[in-house]
């Protein structure tokens, strides 16, 4: 008699784990289908126009961190006028969202040093940004508008 209640027990047991262990699975699965679905069913509201920004007329207004800065871009070159000075500076794209200027001569030693450029959120027809000069700890946010 133990035996065959050793046996019900253990065969119930056996019957209860598997039963936990698909009912996990399955909501597991219930859970991964149901994310999936309601991603592509959301309409994006991001649009990446992050391309209009590699060539054109921009401007950074003067403000609190910034003189007016004009810059023109076209192909890999930028063209900075600020005040009564001109730059002309190398650009290289990463990515649609980060990019790098670099002096093509350099006035001074800290000109030598390439400039890091994130795009943080895009507009319509402007973008915030963070610059880091070289691997300095050095960093400031602005914004740059497209006027052309």
């Amino acid at each position: 008699m133990k035996d065959k209640n050793n046996e019900l027990t253990r065969t119930k047991k056996l019957e209860v784990g598997c039963w936990n262990t698909s009912n996990k699975i399955q909501t597991l699965c219930f859970i991964v289908l149901s994310s999936i679905l309601f991603l592509f069913s959301c309409k994006s509201e991001f649009k990446d126009n992050s391309n209009q920004f590699k060539e054109g007329v921009f401007e950074i207004p003067a403000g609190d961190d910034f003189v007016k800065e004009t810059i023109i871009r076209k192909d890999t070159i930028q063209i900075s006028k600020y005040g009564d000075q001109i730059d002309t500076l190398s650009i290289k794209w990463k990515n649609n969202f980060f990019y790098t200027l670099k002096y093509i001569n350099p006035k001074n030693s800290l000109q030598e040093d390439p400039m890091f450029i994130q795009i943080n959120k895009i507009r319509e027809n402007s973008y915030d940004f963070t610059v880091k000069i070289g691997f300095s700890k050095f960093s400031k946010k602005g914004t740059i508008y497209k006027i052309k």
